[in-house]
């Protein structure tokens, strides 16, 4: 089922801070670049407690991007601490809070806990914060309404640009059978005479199986950007060495069957020709047969 999101640019630019809203939810979120903080902070919103979250450029280039994630019973006071100290360089804040009811402190905490959990096992960006706080102890229905407050966050930071909830491994209890639809997954092959490993098309993407195999080292003409996806995958875990090859510890989750074809070999390749089925059909084939 769909769900409505609005999507409010506060000051009438595409670039500048915007508010966004799901339908019935009774929160709401406010973005904005750090050089239109100020502008837009006597806005009532700001005076509320609240989850927020600040992305910068990341010190490992593995990374994509680096978050800090906190929470505050004002988020105009701590995000004015945030922005006068020098250790916080961020460049972007999304912060939520509740339209009509005040979140609570324990309610907050428990937010923070969870996205900190949540951020850390995606294993997507550069977690700031290194450690998930403790889960603080709620009733069984602040949870309940704390779980749903969090789905709505999860489908808020996409949209506003944040990616590091999007994990980057697939979880063990995960159905990786079918998709959305019920249909069965076609399984794909990549076997050399020293390695093998196995690739499925989802709805989340294309996942290279857990204890599919890769070679240990990259080519010299591998580019940059995949240079860096591999180191990713090592610093993560999500690959280890295994004497003279790579091991994939986890369903690892690519954007294209090329990045993962690239990921296996070791070098540029084209995952559309590269990945076959066990009857021997490229990718390229099936997918011409699936859009006839």
């Amino acid at each position: 089922m769909g769900k409505k999101l609005t999507v409010y640019m506060i000051d009438g630019t595409a670039y500048g801070p915007r508010l966004s809203e799901i339908g019935n939810w009774v929160g709401k979120a406010i973005y904005s670049p750090r050089a239109s903080v100020n502008k837009i902070m006597n806005r009532p919103e700001f005076d509320n407690p609240g989850i927020y979250c600040l992305k910068g450029d990341p010190t490992d280039d593995a990374f994509d991007e680096k978050i800090y994630i906190g929470e505050a019973e004002n988020i105009k006071t701590r995000l004015k601490q945030h922005l006068s100290d020098s250790n916080k360089d961020f460049k972007e804040l999304i912060f939520f809070v509740s339209k009509d009811e005040l979140l609570t402190k324990t309610q907050i905490r428990y937010l923070e806990s969870r996205l900190v959990q949540i951020a850390l096992e995606a294993k997507t960006a550069q977690i700031d914060n290194g450690n998930s706080p403790s889960l603080p102890t709620l009733h069984e229905a602040d949870i309940s309404d704390m779980e749903y407050f969090l789905e709505q966050i999860k489908l808020i930071l996409p949209v506003m640009g944040f990616k590091f909830l999007i994990s980057s491994t697939v979880s063990a209890n995960s159905k990786l059978e079918s998709n959305s639809k019920g249909e069965v997954h076609e399984t794909y092959l990549i076997k050399t005479k020293t390695f093998k490993a196995t690739m499925i098309e989802t709805d989340q993407g294309y996942i290279v199986a857990k204890g599919s195999e890769a070679k240990k080292d990259l080519s010299p003409s591998c580019t940059e950007t995949y240079r860096n996806m591999r180191r990713k995958l090592i610093e993560t875990k999500i690959m280890i060495e295994n004497k003279d090859k790579m091991i994939f510890t986890e369903d690892a989750v690519f954007n294209s069957p090329s990045a993962a074809s690239n990921m296996v070999l070791g070098r540029n390749s084209n995952g559309f020709t590269e990945w076959v089925t066990k009857k021997g059909e490229t990718f390229k084939k099936v997918q011409e047969k699936i859009n006839k």
